[in-house]
């Protein structure tokens, strides 16, 4: 049972979850992040509630400390939830964070951002020099269409530093996202913060899925809007579903989480998620799409299994503190259509894992779906390849 108000006390990284939002949500969260200094305070929203507020009163009552965060397509503590607040907290004891907000996302300016980004490690090199352990999380706003962009920019400053990042969600909706950034929240942005920490660290992407031989070409395309109108010469839905042996007329989110499409590249398969079908039979996805792309379809294995495969290999040499984690909608909904949901979220809460549901997420200098990124931190003194 989920308290309507529960913390996780740690002295390395703090967490508090508010299933029920109310006016005393910002008590709340102060009471179950505990004392500074804090150095990040990073806060997933459900929509729906007021989180212009909400950020805005962290940011009067936790003076001092950086405050980031996003509007959700579900929270993740102690399992998968829904209509709460996820807070988390890096205590300056064990953390240095350095943020960078990258505004109007339509008019990057990579210059710029890059030599702000350079100059932010650069600070945090000086204040922390013995400190070793270092990553990167970048929030964009899921709906912008510009998040292919943005971590291809940002990965021009990190340099080697390893990047996760995760976009803003709407639930299942699709109609209006925000990020928060230091009291303000705003849409059409992203903020990336570098972290440098005592602390040993692991950044990792995972996904449940193998490429099967099916294939099929894009073969009229908006890249901009990321629509495909023509697979294979033909409509993009009728032809999808023709290989699928389905209805054109009967797709739905379901259809798109459980029958998902890979690109490879760099010797790896990407999923390019499909998002939703348009009137005129296109379908929209969520990250980069162009002509003469190849699509392969791909099978799941079991969600949960292969999650705990995963964390298990994380902890192999230590147990980490937390994990914190962006995982896809798709997948989310995957589970539940699997009726895996309470499996997946068991295995969430046995490793400790913290964090929200996504439009998207970010890998190193990819924006790719239907994956968990995340970053596995563990005690100082553990020992960890």
């Amino acid at each position: 049972m989920i308290l309507a108000s529960e913390a996780v006390p740690s002295e390395l990284v703090r967490r508090v979850h508010v299933a029920e939002p109310g006016p005393d949500a910002v008590q709340d969260i102060c009471k179950g992040l505990g004392p500074g200094p804090l150095s990040l305070v990073a806060v997933f929203a459900a929509p729906g509630g007021d989180f212009a507020a909400l950020i805005a009163g962290l940011s009067a009552a936790l003076d001092g400390a950086c405050i980031i965060g996003c509007v959700t397509a579900g929270e993740i503590f102690g399992g998968y939830q829904d209509g709460g607040i996820v807070a988390i907290a890096l205590p300056a004891s064990h953390f240095e964070t350095e943020t960078v907000l990258i505004p109007d996302l339509n008019a990057l300016n990579p210059d710029a951002t890059v030599r702000d980004i350079i100059r932010r490690r650069a600070a945090l090199t000086a204040t922390a020099p013995h400190w070793q352990n270092e990553f990167a999380i970048l929030l964009v706003d899921g709906l912008s269409r510009r998040e292919d962009a943005v971590v291809a920019m940002v990965m021009h400053g990190l340099g080697q530093v390893p990047l996760f990042g995760g976009s803003s969600g709407d639930g299942t909706r699709f109609a209006s996202t925000a990020v928060a950034y230091q009291g303000r929240v705003m849409p059409d942005v992203a903020v990336l913060t570098c972290v440098r920490t005592i602390c040993p660290v692991k950044v990792f992407s995972l996904d449940n899925l193998t490429p099967t031989e099916r294939r099929m070409v894009v073969t009229r395309a908006d890249p901009e809007a990321r629509i495909v109108h023509e697979i294979n010469a033909e409509p993009a839905a009728s032809e999808y579903a023709r290989l699928l042996g389905k209805d054109a007329g009967q797709m739905d989110t379901f259809t798109f989480a459980a029958h998902p499409v890979v690109v490879r590249f760099g010797g790896h398969h990407h999923v390019r998620a499909i998002q939703r079908v348009t009137d005129d039979g296109a379908l929209v996805f969520f990250s980069a799409i162009d002509e003469g792309m190849v699509l392969t379809l791909a099978t799941a294995e079991p969600m949960a299994g292969h999650l705990e495969s995963q964390f298990a290999a994380l902890s192999a040499q230590a147990v980490p503190d937390t994990i914190i984690a962006f995982d896809c909608i798709l997948r989310r909904i995957e589970a539940e259509q699997k009726q895996q949901g309470g499996a997946v979220s068991r295995v969430l809460a046995d490793h400790n894992v913290v964090g929200f549901s996504t439009y998207g997420e970010q890998y190193s200098g990819l924006h790719i779906n239907q994956t968990m990124t995340g970053v596995a931190i563990y005690p100082p003194g553990a020992v960890v390849t």
